[in-house]
C-alpha cells in the first residue's frame, strides 16, 4: 500500500454489540492439543466492518466458529468471555445458541457449495432462517426471500428462488449464503471469506451488500479475508492475527498505512504494486507459519522476523507502542528498527543486532 493516507472514516466508537474477552479454542489432536487461538480480545461495535486478516491457519476461522459455538465438540476445548447482549455465549447451552444463530448472529460460510443443502431449494432454505426464529406465513417468508434474493444481486429472483444449489453458479450461491446471513437482520454479521473465487464485479456486489446492510439496518460485520484490497474498500477497523493470537490492531488506515508490527508489514510488502518496475518474483515473508501443537514461549513471529532480538522471547503484550491510541501491536522492537523493515518490505536483510545463533 503506497501514498499518502486518506483521512480516518470514524472519530467516536458507536456502542459495541460484541466482546471477545480472553478466547482460547484448542484442538485435542494425535500429537497433543493445538493452540488454534491463544487468547483474543476483540470488540465489535454496532455498525462497522472488522476485518480480520492473517495468513491460512492464523485461527481466523476457528476463532469465529467459537463465537456461536459451531465448533464445539468433545475434542474442543473453549475457555474465554463471548459477550453478547449481556450473556456469555462461550457458555451458553446449545439450546440457547439455537436461539442466536441466525437471528442476532449470523454466519456466511466460505464454501457456498457445501453449507447450502443440495436437496432443498434456495428459496426454501431462505425462508427457513425466517421461520425459524419467526411466526412468519410461509407465503410472506418466500415473499421476502424473493425480495433479498433480489437484494443481494439475484437476476430473476424468484424463477431462482426454485433453483437447487447445484443448478447456480458460484457467485449466486455465494449472494444466496449472505441473503440466508441478512433474513432475520442480525445485530452481527460473520462473514468468512465472503469474496473467495468471485470476480471483481461479483466481488463488488457483495461488498455492496455488507456494506448496505451496514448502513440501513446498523449491522455489525465480522469480515474475515486474506484479501487486502477488500479490507482496503470496506472496513472501518482491521485486526491482523497470527498463530492464534492479535498482532496488531487499529483503524483501517492505521493498519494499512502505518503498519507496526513486522508481520504486517510483510503482508503488506507481499501485495504486488500496480504501477512501477515489475519484479523477477512476488515478494513473500520467509519461512512457515506455525501449524504445530508446540509453539514457542515468545513471540510467534520472531523466527521469520529479521529484527528479532532477545526481547522476543517472552510473549509481547498487544498494547499502544506508536500512532493513534487505538493502534495496538505485539512488537518490542524500538520506532527506528520498525521504520526500517517498512523500508525493507517482507524480506529485509537481516538486523546485525540480533544473533540468530541457534535460529533455523
Amino acid at each position: 500500500m503506497t501514498g499518502a493516507a486518506p483521512a480516518t472514516r470514524r472519530t467516536e466508537s458507536p456502542p459495541a454489540v460484541l466482546e471477545i474477552r480472553g478466547l482460547k479454542v484448542g484442538f485435542d489432536v494425535p500429537a497433543g492439543r493445538l493452540p488454534a487461538v491463544a487468547g483474543v480480545d476483540l470488540t465489535l461495535h454496532q455498525g462497522e466492518i472488522l476485518a480480520l486478516v492473517g495468513e491460512s491457519g492464523s485461527g481466523k476461522s476457528a476463532l469465529s466458529m467459537s463465537l456461536v459455538g459451531l465448533n464445539r465438540g468433545p475434542r474442543t476445548h473453549i475457555t474465554g468471555e463471548v459477550t453478547f447482549g449481556g450473556r456469555n455465549l462461550a457458555e451458553a447451552s446449545e439450546s440457547e445458541l439455537r436461539t442466536v444463530r441466525g437471528k442476532d448472529i449470523a454466519v456466511v460460510f466460505q464454501d457456498s457449495l457445501a453449507a447450502l443443502n443440495p436437496l432443498h431449494r434456495v428459496g426454501a432454505q431462505v425462508t427457513e432462517m425466517m421461520r425459524a426464529h419467526r411466526r412468519m406465513p410461509r407465503e410472506r417468508a418466500m415473499d421476502r426471500a424473493v425480495e433479498l434474493l433480489g437484494e443481494v444481486g439475484i437476476a430473476s429472483p424468484r424463477a431462482n428462488a426454485r433453483a437447487l444449489p447445484h443448478q447456480l453458479s458460484g457467485g449466486m450461491r455465494q449472494r444466496v449464503m449472505i441473503a440466508m446471513g441478512l433474513a432475520n437482520d442480525p445485530a452481527v454479521l460473520i462473514a468468512d471469506e465472503p469474496t473467495t473465487a468471485l470476480d471483481v464485479t461479483i466481488q463488488a456486489q457483495v461488498l455492496s451488500v455488507l456494506q448496505r446492510a451496514r448502513a440501513d439496518h446498523g449491522t455489525a460485520v465480522l469480515l474475515i479475508t486474506h484479501d487486502l484490497g477488500v479490507v482496503a474498500e470496506v472496513a472501518d477497523r482491521v485486526a491482523v492475527m497470527y498463530a492464534g493470537r492479535i498482532v496488531e490492531q487499529g483503524t483501517r488506515d492505521e493498519v494499512l498505512f502505518d503498519p507496526q508490527h513486522p508481520y504486517t508489514i510483510g503482508l503488506l510488502g507481499s501485495v504486488p504494486p500496480i504501477d512501477g518496475p515489475v519484479a523477477d518474483r512476488l515478494p513473500a515473508i520467509p519461512g512457515n507459519p506455525l501449524t504445530g501443537v508446540d509453539r514457542p514461549g515468545g513471540c510467534a513471529f520472531a523466527a521469520r522476523c529479521a529484527h528479532a532480538r532477545d526481547e522476543c522471547a517472552e510473549q509481547p503484550e498487544l498494547r499502544r507502542r506508536h500512532g493513534g491510541p487505538g493502534h495496538l501491536d505485539a512488537c518490542v522492537l524500538p520506532g527506528p528498527v520498525r521504520e526500517t523493515a517498512r523500508a525493507a518490505g517482507p524480506e529485509p536483510a537481516r538486523d546485525p543486532a540480533y544473533d540468530d545463533k541457534g535460529r533455523s
